[in-house]
């Protein structure tokens, strides 16, 4: 049986969300297995940077471009419509937090996203508000 601890005391009087409790119980055992499958604080703080990143719809647009193959950066400022120096910008700003990576090829640079993980991400974003707007 779960261990469980209790206080009645009464939702304070302004409480008017529905979604909030009206008491607290704490039930030990899962916040143990809750406390149990969360990351550590470093990696959590990596995970939050990532979302940092792509919170800029811009990034997140470039993001969601190279997602469907690689772009030189002429190629992503079009798609951005952004200045070749403003794309350059923001691809630096997305490969120094690791999510871009980038070749050379004579003088043009090609960028890609650095794992299939942040093409899925920004993928499950996107399907997740064309779903909720559905």
């Amino acid at each position: 049986m779960a261990q469980t601890s209790s206080s009645t005391s009464p939702a304070p009087a302004n409480a008017t969300d529905p979604a909030l409790c009206e008491v607290t119980i704490i039930n030990f055992e899962a916040v143990q297995a809750a406390r149990a499958v969360v990351p550590p604080p470093g990696v959590l703080q990596e995970v939050a940077a990532i979302f940092q990143i792509l919170a800029d719809p811009v990034r997140a647009g470039i993001v969601y471009a190279l997602a469907h193959g690689e772009l030189c950066v002429c190629d992503v400022a079009a798609v951005a419509g952004l200045s070749i120096s403003a794309a350059s910008h923001q691809l630096k700003r997305l490969r120094d937090q690791g999510v871009v990576g980038y070749r050379k090829e004579g003088r043009l640079a090609f960028y890609s996203l650095r794992d299939a993980h942040i093409r899925r991400l920004v993928e499950d974003g996107i399907a997740h508000v064309q779903a909720s707007q559905a």
